[in-house]
């Protein structure tokens, strides 16, 4: 797990996308695998766990802190590393053309639509995670097409998309709350009726991780996977950026929920009782029970999908990122202590599917009890987890280059090698 600048990128594993290890791919001068990312990815998996598996956050002390650090931010890591991972797949630092292009696309979309069947599977599940890998999948579409773009180019992007998409969901969403054209389309959507959900409504508009407001994580993922992260410097103004854009985005909404006449009122009678006054960094605030306020857009939640928490979460996101690389480069001690959340990183894929199923396991064909609850008892339950899979990873990759649904995301993607 050393570094050694001499050695070739090869496309960092990922729960999105998987690896591409063609020979075209390895071109880009860099440490090693991209160490920095695997850790990164790691991180995100264990802060998918905390909040699917560990204690609420109602807790308190600084258990309850870390975990709530760790909730919708997880998730907003994982969205800002598909990004860099399209990027990695479709040539980096300069985009495919030609054949190799063709393939390239080829490959995403087969992944992307393997990914939305998978994403289904486990919500049928119906364990108690909002499964991300179906948006994931309508993600990889989404962007696609600005996979050609400069850095500069996808940042103002992302900039742009936070700054507008988040008021277009709410309009949308406001207009399906008094209306029954949803109803209407989830009726006619074969989607809706094939996977037992809301269909393409739910993945762009109602779900956990609408498109329609996760696409700027993609994006900001994808100008990040088109710098040079080796050159001087380059580290240290992601991590400016990300500390700028989280105090945007959670300071700029405790100003304006502070500053803005009834708008602390307006978010706590909206959300059951939920916790307004943090509305500016934590979940806790709840959601909103039917109808929500125009106040709403003031909030920063991890899942508000609004202006202010995009903005935040992203720079939460970059900060991660630049500390992970810098850890990877900088202070090999470090990296081979944390060597197996790198592991859990490489079999990212895997190890979320796995931990739905073990959860599904547990509660539906144990009986179980609800594993996660407001006290610390499920903490070793957590740390279990945590654990397990560090120890599987680390095991599995040292004996494979991919996780087990890494190889098969690879696998099936062959077909695209004919392409013309």
């Amino acid at each position: 797990m050393t570094q050694n600048a001499s050695l070739t990128v090869s496309a960092p594993l990922s729960p999105e996308l998987g690896a591409d290890r063609s020979p075209a791919s390895a071109t880009v001068p860099s440490t090693g695998r991209l160490i920095g990312i695997d850790l990164a990815r790691g991180l995100a998996v264990f802060g998918m766990y905390s909040a699917h598996v560990g204690p609420d956050v109602t807790v308190g002390g600084p258990v309850g802190v870390i975990l709530e650090m760790a909730r919708g931010r997880s998730s907003a890591l994982f969205a800002l590393l598909a990004g860099f991972s399209l990027i990695i797949i479709t040539g980096r630092p300069h985009p495919r053309t030609g054949r190799s292009g063709r393939q390239a696309l080829a490959r995403i979309v087969i992944r992307a639509l393997v990914l939305l069947v998978l994403g289904y599977a486990l919500t049928a599940l119906d364990t108690q995670v909002d499964v991300i890998l179906s948006f994931y999948g309508l993600l990889f579409l989404a962007v696609l097409p600005l996979y050609r773009l400069r850095a500069r180019t996808l940042a103002l992007i992302a900039t742009v998309g936070a700054l507008i998409l988040p008021q277009i969901l709410y309009m949308v969403r406001k207009s399906a709350e008094e209306g029954n054209w949803a109803n209407a389309v989830v009726a006619a959507d074969p989607l809706a009726r094939i996977s037992g959900t809301d269909g393409i409504l739910e993945l762009l508009v109602t779900g956990e991780y609408p498109v329609l407001t996760w696409m700027p994580l993609l994006i900001a993922g994808m100008a990040v996977a088109r710098l040079d992260l080796t050159r001087s410097g380059i580290r240290p103004r992601l991590a400016v950026a990300g500390a700028a854009l989280a105090l945007l985005g959670y300071g700029g909404s405790w100003l304006a929920l502070h500053l803005v006449p009834r708008a602390l009122i307006a978010v706590a009678a909206a959300t059951d009782g939920g916790s307004a006054s943090s509305a500016w960094w934590s979940d806790t605030v709840g959601a909103p029970r039917e109808h929500t306020p125009s106040a709403w857009l003031l909030v920063a939640a991890p899942h508000s999908e609004t202006t202010f928490s995009i903005l935040g979460n992203t720079g939460v996101a970059l900060g991660v990122v630049a500390a992970c690389l810098t850890v990877a480069d900088r202070m090999p001690r470090v990296t081979r202590l944390v060597a197996p959340v790198a592991a859990v990183g490489m079999t990212a894929l895997t190890l979320y599917v796995l931990h739905i199923v073990a959860l599904w396991f547990f509660t539906d064909v144990w009986h179980v009890a609800a594993i996660q609850d407001e006290t610390m008892s499920a903490l070793p339950v957590l740390l279990g987890f945590i654990a397990g899979a560090g120890l599987l990873a680390t095991g599995w990759t040292r004996r494979f280059r991919r996780g087990p649904l890494e190889y098969l995301l690879q696998t099936v993607t062959r077909p695209a090698r004919y392409i013309k």
